[in-house]
């Protein structure tokens, strides 16, 4: 008769290479251990999430907590396009509907709003890029235009909580939302309820976000992967469509998983790539389609020939003036630069280190380096913008052109605040510190520049 052991049935390894039972027995309280680390992890993530919430809360509550106003002509020129999409007139406005959206807006009579122009075949519409007051008028219908932005921003805090936590780990999710919202130039934007910026900027880290947890989740199906960087890819191509120069952004993703797909590490099918690029691709066309219609050409925008120029002899002017204005307004891209420093150097002196610390310093300069490129990309094209070459201007009228890279600054910086060593609960705190910190420089740069407002 055959001895029945009445012992616990042992738990088996399973080979990462083959994922069929080996040899090897994994002994019941390894398999413990192991189990008890996952559930605390799971907690982890679920106490980071709540205070990523509780920041986006700070941030929402300080913006609805200042009564709205108008700061500059641009707020106004949107205003009139969100209000006619929510008319039903969704491109250009003919006489008469320009009047009844004159009539509902307050005055009477055919005048032509603000930074509002008259096409060749006499009807009109705004020069500003035609994106946002499609976004906005749901909001607008509704009496809620001032959730607008701060919606945007939720899904920029979203995208950046999982990209930043599947590259980082632990609290670099939580650190990338916090550097994000409590910056100057986040608070501001998201005050302006019928300005743009807040909303192509929220876009674009949404979109940086989820593609970057597309291309580092390899354990993560195929499929998962392809709607998740899909997805990121239309963020990135909606906030194109409302601000046309966050073109270069588009541009530097579409290079950066190419690069990516190249890399067998990567494991991404070429068919998935395809799709990305596809989309991508369908956009341009699209857009083009759009402008030709609208405007009498694919290349063609609502501004007039030479009203918005860029030139290399902007460059130095815009030198002396933006970083003093960008610093009060963004101060996490100190954080920024001394990551993409130390990232540089890390990798030159592991790279010829072990398999593991190697790898893991190549994978954060190549994460780096793609970062840097979507941020050093929107801010050397307005580097030439000879607009902002002017010194007599305040810190709100020039930085709103450069707010589109805080998505990238932000996991730059959240990856030098979260390299803090040592044990779990000490990096939360001085994450949490660092946060508290960027939050009392926040307010204090939104308060500067409201007070621009009011005066």
């Amino acid at each position: 008769m055959k001895h029945i052991s009445m012992r616990p049935a042992m738990p088996m390894r399973t080979t990462a290479a083959t994922g069929t039972s080996g040899d090897e027995v994994v002994p019941p309280d390894r398999a413990d251990r192991a189990g008890s680390r996952a559930g605390r992890d799971i907690r982890l993530i679920w106490v980071e999430a709540a205070l990523a919430t509780v920041v986006f809360a700070a941030l929402s509550a300080m913006v609805l907590s200042v009564a709205p106003r108008i700061a500059e002509p641009d707020d106004g020129a949107y205003h009139y396009s969100i209000v006619a999409v929510t008319m039903g007139d969704f491109l250009a406005l003919s006489s008469t509907q320009l009047n009844a959206l004159d009539a509902k807006m307050g005055p009477s009579g055919s005048q032509i709003p603000n930074q509002w122009v008259e096409l060749s075949g006499g009807r009109y519409i705004s020069e500003k890029d035609p994106g946002y007051p499609y976004l906005a008028a749901p909001f607008q219908a509704l009496g809620i235009i001032r959730l607008a932005p701060l919606f945007f921003g939720l899904l920029a805090c979203l995208g950046l909580f999982i990209g930043a936590r599947r590259w980082l780990g632990r609290f670099g999710g939580l650190a990338a939302v916090g550097l994000y919202c409590s910056s100057g130039a986040a608070i501001v934007f998201a005050w302006r309820d019928y300005m743009p910026t807040f909303t192509d900027a929220s876009l674009i880290a949404a979109g940086t976000g989820v593609l970057l947890w597309a291309i580092l989740a390899i354990e993560a199906g195929s499929r998962r992967r392809a709607w998740a960087g899909l997805a990121g890819f239309v963020a990135l191509e909606i906030a194109t469509f409302v601000r046309y120069t966050d073109i270069v952004v588009l541009g530097c993703a579409v290079v950066a998983v190419i690069v990516a797909w190249r890399h067998r590490a990567v494991k991404m099918p070429l068919r998935t790539l395809c799709w990305w690029l596809g989309s991508v691709a369908v956009f341009g066309a699209g857009v083009a389609l759009f402008d030709d219609l609208v405007y009498g050409g694919p290349l063609t925008t609502g501004y007039r020939p030479g009203e918005v120029t860029f030139s290399l002899g902007a460059i130095g002017p815009n030198l002396r003036i933006m970083p003093a204005h960008l610093i009060q307004a963004m101060p996490m891209l100190v954080f920024g630069l001394v990551a993409l420093a130390w990232i540089i150097a890390r990798w030159l002196v592991l790279r010829r280190a072990g398999e593991g610390p190697a790898a893991v310093a190549r994978r954060d300069l190549w994460v780096g380096l793609a970062l840097a490129a979507s941020w050093f990309a929107i801010w050397g094209l307005y580097a030439t913008y000879t607009w902002t070459a002017d010194p007599t201007m305040v810190t709100l009228q020039y930085i709103r052109f450069y707010v589109p890279a805080i998505g990238a600054i932000s996991l730059l910086g959240a990856w030098l605040v979260t390299r803090i060593p040592g044990r779990v609960w000490p990096v939360g705190l001085i994450s949490a510190a660092v946060i508290a910190v960027m939050f009392g420089l926040g307010m204090w740069s939104f308060h500067s520049m409201w007070l621009w407002v009011v005066s």
